[in-house]
């Protein structure tokens, strides 16, 4: 398992959250409630689309604003095919990935080739993110418009009916399976020359070019895999959803949560998504209580969040366990009680 990860470190990060996180629908299964196995596939459905986001913009500095687009693409193009030609879902969604990497990797290519800052990408996807959302709502013969299409997801009856979870339950684990293949994609390419060659880009573009890094070539890497991973994800989303609307894939409902979820948990980490999309899940639950003050509260405590940890959570406690050498504790423990 040491060779599926580009250290370690990301090995043990890695399997201890993956462990976790695999028990957790047995509590839900336990406490019942189908509301609260929504939340759980919400959760790594916007820690996947952020793992996504980080690739592309938080290590090249390109500000994808179109997630909810690609999301939607791939999405709609999956159902369309299976509407069409009456094939298995599970043979097609990849398909559906593929066409949003094709839009990604396009957008990088003129990105890189028109030599676009980071402001200038932003406005042009975000450009792209509102012509798609007229798009989706436009075009009824294809996507339903505003009412939508029915989606049975990408279920396995069998294993539901052999042990017995329900269908919300079998996609969660489909997106944890999903969640442990991004881990280890994130870790080799972080860890190899395409990390070292995306660090050299974030910091000085002209720099990385003058020491023969291809610039354009990297910048296409990192932005087709970001959109194939946010088209694998796509289906599973609109199945934790339940049915296909272009709301779902609004700028509103998916990118700013995404971003927030970036930034708020940290970027350029292998865990600071997932820990952002859990931060995000729990504080907009609990917010409930304020009435028609949610809105204002959740953003005066996302506020206070961005305050005191402005490089992101993980990166904080990161730094907390160096400078008060909290590995170290389990060998102290040993030394104290044995």
């Amino acid at each position: 398992m040491t060779r599926l990860f580009g250290s370690a470190a990301d090995r043990t990060k890695a399997v201890a959250t993956l462990a976790l996180l695999s028990v957790l629908p047995l509590y839900v299964m336990q406490t019942g409630g189908t509301y609260r196995a929504r939340l759980l596939e919400l959760f790594l459905a916007f820690a996947l689309l952020g793992m996504a986001l980080n690739i592309v913009f938080a290590h090249t500095d390109q500000l994808f604003l179109f997630v909810g687009a690609l999301t939607g693409i791939s999405t709609y193009t999956t159902v369309y095919l299976v509407d069409a030609t009456g094939v298995t879902v599970w043979a097609l969604f990849p398909v559906g990935a593929l066409v949003a990497g094709l839009v990604g990797v396009f957008v990088s290519y003129l990105a890189a080739r028109l030599e676009m800052s980071i402001i200038v990408i932003a406005i042009l996807t975000l450009s792209l993110q509102l012509a798609a959302e007229e798009f989706f709502e436009g075009a009824r013969d294809v996507t339903g418009g505003t009412t939508g299409l029915r989606f049975p997801g990408l279920d396995l009856p069998p294993v539901e009916a052999a042990l017995g979870f329900p269908s919300r339950i079998v996609n969660y684990y489909l997106l944890l399976l999903l969640l442990a293949g991004t881990f280890v994609l994130y870790s080799r390419m972080i860890r190899t020359r395409y990390g070292l060659a995306f660090d050299a880009i974030r910091q000085d573009r002209v720099a990385a070019e003058s020491v023969g890094i291809d610039v354009m070539r990297y910048k296409m890497i990192a932005g087709f895999t970001a959109a194939v991973l946010i088209g694998l994800v796509g289906p599973l989303y609109a199945t934790a959803q339940g049915r296909v609307t272009p709301t779902n894939f609004a700028f509103q409902s998916v990118d700013v949560t995404v971003l927030i979820v970036l930034v708020l948990g940290g970027m350029r980490t292998m865990l600071g998504p997932l820990v952002g999309a859990g931060l995000v899940i729990v504080i907009n639950e609990q917010i409930g209580v304020f009435g028609d003050w949610e809105t204002a509260a959740f953003g005066l405590l996302l506020i206070g969040l961005f305050l005191y940890f402005s490089d992101g959570v993980v990166p904080r406690l990161e730094a907390l366990a160096d400078r008060y050498d909290l590995t170290a504790l389990p060998g102290r423990a040993r030394d104290w009680f044995g």
